[in-house]
């Protein structure tokens, strides 16, 4: 059967959406636009109150998602960011430059269980909330406070806010071996976004778990 091009075009997303078991639903609730990135995903612009949804299909997956901020790009996708910069690309296959909230999952990873969490270990740009939508699973982490404006004189950067990691780049902020536990610098982020990871031995209280299969939705500006 020949479909019109019209339907065939309709078509293709739902087909797309159908063949994916995990869904990834990235909404801009900003008053500014947006340049969201994923690894694995790529990147495209978001205006305010615009969503963009990224299919897995069903097996382990590790990825990150992220908001890029003041961005400009060429016809070819080539330009550069202020803040979660991916090597000047629109279509993101790198991580984001410091500083930008990032959201991370793995799916079907360690223990048959998705592992979720919102992380400032890359500092802090733009205020996410980060949900579990299926399997019964509704456990939100979110992150919205005034980080960038309340941010400590030594960790202020334009656009955002530095984890004392990347200022530093020390032990003591890094954990670079051995135990270590928290500063007060990360206690700053960790009074203000409870849930969130804010220093490389955080886990307890910073990553969430849910069946596998889950849909998920991060939303910049809750």
């Amino acid at each position: 059967m020949n479909f019109p091009k019209a339907i065939t075009l309709f078509l293709l997303p739902v087909f797309f959406l159908q063949t994916h078991a995990i869904i990834f639903n990235i909404q801009n609730n900003c008053p500014y636009t947006l340049w969201p990135a994923a690894v694995p995903g790529g990147g495209r612009r978001l205006d305010p109150g615009q969503t963009w949804t990224i299919g897995f299909p069903n097996g382990p997956k590790l990825a990150k998602i992220w908001a890029r901020t003041n961005c400009t790009f060429d016809a070819s996708g080539r330009g550069s960011c202020l803040t979660g910069d991916c090597n000047g690309q629109l279509r993101c296959e790198s991580y984001g430059s410091a500083p930008h909230t990032v959201a991370e999952y793995g799916l079907n990873s360690f223990g048959h269980k998705d592992y979720y969490d919102i992380s400032v270990l890359e500092g802090f740009n733009v205020p996410m909330e980060f949900r579990p939508t299926t399997n019964g699973c509704t456990r939100p982490i979110r992150c919205s406070a005034d980080i960038t404006g309340e941010c400590p004189n030594e960790l202020k950067t334009p656009g955002g806010c530095h984890n004392p990691c990347t200022v530093y780049k020390t032990t003591q902020y890094c954990c670079h071996s051995g135990p270590c536990r928290p500063t007060n610098l990360s206690r700053f982020f960790k009074l203000r976004c409870r849930d969130v990871f804010t220093y490389p031995e955080d886990d307890p209280t910073s990553t969430f778990t849910c069946p596998p299969g889950t849909s998920y939705r991060v939303v910049f500006c809750p």
